[in-house]
């Protein structure tokens, strides 16, 4: 149990590290970028949406 904890310990180290070395570079375009980025995220959790209200209206139509 010991070991398990001490791996998930390095994991989350590792990890850390990882994305701190990772966003040390800026992004000299990142304005423009999220702005696209948020735009595509609402289209597809909007169509996802839409998508499982329709799942859920047909499965509640069928099962009863």
């Amino acid at each position: 149990m010991n070991m398990l904890i001490a791996i998930v310990l390095l994991l989350l180290i590792a990890a850390l590290l990882g994305t701190l070395w990772l966003t040390r570079r800026s992004d000299e375009d990142y304005r423009g970028s999220t702005k696209k980025n948020t735009k595509n995220l609402t289209i597809i959790y909007a169509v996802v949406i839409l998508l499982s209200l329709v799942a859920l209206g047909l499965y509640i139509s069928i099962s009863h």
